[in-house]
């Protein structure tokens, strides 16, 4: 008998394998650490990240952070957003199941489906910020000569065939564009500080509401970080890679927009300016423009294996192409300035509905019945902590979103009496209620069935 040798180079190799068509197949399990450290730290780096560091910053208006507030905010806040992450990314490392398919354990198949929607919902929104990010980014550094929809045509363009080859992708940002990245990082921000930005004003009064706003950065990725993590050699290496690369680079990002906010006298719409006014500036934020398509990659991507927990048969290349139409759409006609408070809102759902899914999973046992099958029977009970972590949250959180949003949560607060104090956070407000409601539950649950399986007995 022989036996058939397969070449490094051979498409069939691990070194090559990629995401399998459908949720019938198997998920190849070829990430190491370096991958997953190295596709996250990308992540940490965003454009969005230079602006959003005003609202580190200044997270209640008029009251700004010291620098080293700020600071701190990012590098705590972080940590803990990534360590959530980093959790939400074991299951899909064990299973090999992607995020919203895991759900189905959590709250049963048909239940998963409401997660499932609300995600597809908010990732279609990220997709379309970032590919305008992306044309707004490319105008700064080349002029309007190019209109902005050809740019963001082409960086839908680019999204779309990333996705149909998403682990080859990963393996490209690995290779080719975490150096690139890190180089551009360090230049800019040593020509940025060395042009000594003001810094030494502010205040501590605001480092809890920045600490939110850090945590909320962060755990936006819990709803897809078992897409990735599922193709992780070991549960080890999808956290190390989640909690190092992100945090790192994170941590930097905003440090980054914070000197170029204090050398624009903290506007906003002008923050990318000492990027390109930097020494060599417009070649590395160039590079900073064209790696920002790893975000609208992961938020397409996502959103396909998101659609496939609904349509599992269908082919994910199929489904990748008509979101990364629909995404490039909506960038080319919607205001994606006003969408962003209502995807703050959706965000929201999504820490208390980690928080259910960590306790359940690793503290009640979760891990050995975990059933992600087509027919997992509904768990309705595990409904209870999630919408009551989602109420904690918005009790709890002074960040402005939606002017009729934020008055209903104010009656809400007036009506029990509730008043926020400095100290307060949202995103653990949600978690630790979420958390221990789930466990109360748990607890009622297992005395109850020991209590029926007495009787039977009996």
């Amino acid at each position: 008998m022989t036996s058939a040798v397969v070449s490094p180079e051979s498409p069939e190799s691990p070194e090559h394998a990629e995401v399998p068509l459908t949720l019938d197949e198997e998920a190849p399990k070829t990430l190491g650490l370096l991958d997953q450290g190295s596709f996250w730290a990308n992540l940490g780096v965003s454009l969005l990240g230079f602006s959003g560091a005003l609202l580190l910053l200044d997270p209640l208006t008029g009251k700004p952070l010291t620098f080293t507030g700020a600071v701190l905010a990012a590098v705590v806040g972080s940590l803990i957003g990534t360590a959530m992450v980093g959790l939400a990314a074991i299951p899909g490392a064990r299973t090999g199941q992607p995020a919203m398919v895991l759900l189905r354990g959590l709250f049963g198949a048909r239940l998963s489906y409401v997660p499932t929607v609300l995600n597809i919902v908010q990732m279609l929104g990220w997709g379309a910020f970032e590919l305008w990010v992306i044309a707004t980014g490319a105008q700064a550094v080349f002029g309007t000569a190019v209109p902005y929809k050809v740019w963001a045509i082409v960086a839908g363009a680019l999204t779309i065939a990333l996705t149909i080859r998403p682990l080859g992708a990963v393996r490209i940002l690995r290779r080719y564009v975490t150096a690139g990245v890190v180089v551009a990082m360090v230049w800019l921000l040593v020509a940025l500080f060395s042009r000594g930005p003001s810094l030494a004003h502010g205040s501590w009064e605001a480092f809890a509401p920045a600490v939110d706003y850090v945590i909320a950065l962060s755990v936006s990725w819990v709803p897809m970080a078992a897409d990735y993590a599922r193709h992780s050699r070991s549960s080890a290496a999808a956290f190390t890679g989640v909690v190092g690369g992100y945090t790192i680079a994170q941590v930097a990002c905003l440090a980054l927009g914070i000197a170029a906010l204090a050398l624009v006298g903290n506007d906003g719409n002008r923050v990318w300016e000492p990027f390109v006014a930097a020494p060599l500036g417009a070649l590395f934020f160039g590079i900073l423009v064209l790696r920002e398509v790893d975000q609208s990659f992961a938020n397409v991507y996502s959103t396909t294996v998101s659609i496939q927990n609904l349509l599992p048969r269908v082919d994910r290349r199929i489904i990748s192409v008509a979101i990364g139409v629909l995404t490039t759409v909506i960038a080319l006609f919607v205001d994606v300035n006003s969408y962003s408070a209502f995807l703050s809102v959706i965000g929201a759902v999504f820490v208390p509905m980690f928080a259910v899914l960590v306790v359940d999973y690793f503290l009640l046992q979760g891990a050995a019945r975990w059933n992600t099958a087509g027919d997992a029977p509904s768990r309705w009970l595990m409904v209870v902590p999630w919408v009551l972590g989602f109420v904690a949250y918005w009790i709890v959180t002074a960040t402005p979103t939606v002017g009729w949003w934020d008055t209903m949560w104010g009656h809400v607060r007036s009506a029990i009496g509730f008043v926020h104090q400095p100290w307060m956070n949202a995103a653990l407000a949600a978690f630790l209620v979420a958390a221990l409601v789930t466990l109360a539950l748990g607890s009622l649950t297992r005395r109850a069935s020991r209590a029926f399986t007495g009787r039977s007995a009996g």
